[in-house]
Order: structure tokens, then C-alpha cells, then sequence
């Protein structure tokens, strides 16, 4: 390798996050609009959190993983979002090789951990409509609690040992990232040597991450659509599925965003569309999710009511 090569694989101190947006009068209206979605997105995951942690009645299986998938959402617009917040300000692009790493590592877990959480509360839903008369035993409060953990293992250890895999990758000195956040794809495709490991790395947590937990949750609803036709009475399918509503509408829009940037082939590939998608799947659903599971939700609504001191607030006419 020439000396001039060498040269551009110094030491790395930062990497350019080039945004949403090169024009400067768009940048206070970016910074509106972002800073107002992310304040929503705590707002109501808190609420969310603190709503089922207060009622009784809402110490189930179902609401226990809810609640820790509000938990997952809100950290995870949280671990891009405030950075592109602060550059915004600051009027910089700048975010430091640690920083960067350090992004990147609980995008991954978090990200991965939403993916696994959503699988784990479709096999909830399995339990409760195909078998009712099992479903205290078999989702005890220690068995939930077992899958929680093993969902925090499965997603931490790949997303650090990917992180740390990206330490031994030298840069060039272009250093010029085309998101708002660390994107994995992106920070190698400014690498100067081999990356052969880190790629099929990404392709060994796309396994994990996307394709198993969707797989589980497409095998879930088969077997639930069953048991839901196999009612005779159409009140009761009604009833049945309708406790699904939520979680299947979530599952749509968090998958249908990933497979936009993910399934797609490359050559349709382009960072304006991908930045698009990982706005849908980073901001706006984590956005959405706490309006989703309780907007027809009586047993939340009247949660968040009692939450507030008044049992009624929350109810729709």
C-alpha cells in the first residue's frame, strides 16, 4: 500500500452526518419539526409506561411486553434523534468516531430488540386465542421474564460484537455519511480495508433481527386466523381478533418501512429513500405506537384516565 494511502487512514476523530437537508433555510423548520415529533414520542411512551405500571388490571402478559416495547421505542429515537437535534443547532455535521460506534451500537440493539419484543407479543396473542385454557401457565409471569432476557441477550451480544468489528476497519479520509445517523451500510462503504466479516455480519443480524422475528410472527397469525374462522359465531371472531388489532398494525407499518430500504434491490437504493424509511421506522412509528395501542384500547384509556384523575378523559364518545 502506497504512502499516500496510508495517509488517508489515520487515526479517525470524526465522521460528517450530511442530514435530511443541505439548504439552510430549511434547517429551523427540520428542527421544529423533529424536536415537536421527538417531545410526542417520550411524551407518550412515558405515559404509556407509567399508565400500566400504575393499574393493576394491566399487569398481564400483553401490557408487560407492551410496556417494555414502549420502553425499546422511546430509547431508540432517542439514540439518533437528539444528536441530529444538536447538529441542527449547532449548525455542524460533525459526530465523533466513538460517538458514532456508540450510536450505532444501541440503534442495532434497540432496533433488533423492537424486532424481537413484536415477535414475542404475537406468540402472546398465539397463546391467548389458540389456547386459552394454558395461557396463565403457559405465560407465567418467571416464563415472560425468561423471554425478556433472552430478547436482551439476543440483540445485545450481535450489536456489540458488530460494533466492535468496526473497530478494526480503517477509514479514508472521506468521512462523509449520508443520513442523519450512523448507518452501518453507509460507514462501510467509507472503509479502506477488507469488511468482508462486517458485511456478512449485517447479513447474519438481518437474519436475526428481521427475517426470524417476522417469520414467528407470520406463523403466529396463520395459526390464529385458523383458530379466529374456526368461531362460529362472527361476534366472537370479531372479539377474538380484535385484540390483535394493534399489534398487526404496528407489525405492518415497523416491517413494511424495513423491507422499503432492506428487500429492495440495490440498484433502486438511494440515501434520499433511505433516509425516508429510517424517518418512518425511527421517528414516526415510535410516534405512533403509544396512539395505536390506546386509541381503541378501553382497559389503557381508562388507564391513562386514572393516570390523570379522571377516569373519563381518555374515553372516545
Amino acid at each position: 500500500m502506497g504512502k499516500a494511502s496510508r495517509v488517508n487512514q489515520t487515526a479517525v476523530s470524526d465522521f460528517f452526518l450530511l442530514g435530511l437537508s443541505d439548504k439552510p433555510e430549511e434547517q429551523p423548520l427540520l428542527f421544529g419539526v423533529f424536536l415537536g415529533m421527538y417531545l410526542v414520542t417520550m411524551t407518550g411512551n412515558l405515559l404509556i409506561i407509567l399508565a400500566i405500571s400504575s393499574d393493576p388490571h394491566l399487569h398481564t402478559p400483553m401490557y408487560f411486553f407492551l410496556a417494555n416495547l414502549s420502553l425499546t421505542d422511546a430509547c431508540f429515537t432517542s439514540a439518533s434523534i437528539p444528536k441530529m437535534l444538536a447538529n441542527i443547532h449547532t449548525q455542524s455535521q460533525t459526530i465523533s468516531y466513538s460517538g458514532c460506534l456508540t450510536q450505532l451500537y444501541f440503534l442495532l440493539m434497540f432496533g433488533g430488540l423492537d424486532n424481537c419484543l413484536l415477535a414475542v407479543m404475537a406468540y402472546d396473542r398465539y397463546v391467548a386465542i389458540c389456547q386459552p385454557l394454558h395461557y396463565s401457565t403457559a405465560m407465567s409471569p418467571q416464563f415472560c421474564v425468561l423471554m425478556l432476557a433472552m430478547c436482551w441477550v439476543l440483540t445485545n451480544c450481535p450489536a456489540l460484537m458488530h460494533t466492535l468489528l468496526l473497530t478494526c476497519v480503517d477509514f479514508c479520509a472521506h468521512k462523509a455519511i449520508p443520513h442523519f445517523y450512523c448507518d452501518p451500510s453507509a460507514l462501510l462503504k467509507l472503509a479502506c480495508s477488507d469488511t468482508r466479516i462486517n458485511e456478512l455480519m449485517i447479513i447474519t443480524m438481518g437474519l436475526m433481527f428481521l427475517t426470524a422475528p417476522l417469520m414467528l410472527i407470520v406463523l403466529s397469525y396463520v395459526r390464529i386466523s385458523w383458530a379466529v374462522f374456526g368461531i362460529s359465531s362472527p361476534g366472537g371472531r370479531w372479539k377474538a381478533f380484535s385484540t390483535c388489532g394493534s399489534h398487526l398494525t404496528v407489525v405492518l407499518l415497523f416491517y413494511g418501512s424495513l423491507m422499503g430500504v432492506y428487500l429492495l434491490p440495490p440498484s433502486t437504493h438511494s440515501a434520499e429513500r433511505e433516509s425516508r424509511a429510517a424517518i418512518l421506522y425511527m421517528v414516526i412509528i415510535p410516534m405512533l405506537n403509544p396512539f395505536i395501542y390506546s386509541l381503541r384500547n378501553r382497559d389503557m384509556k381508562e388507564a391513562l384516565g386514572k393516570l390523570f384523575g379522571n377516569e373519563k378523559m381518555f374515553f372516545l364518545p
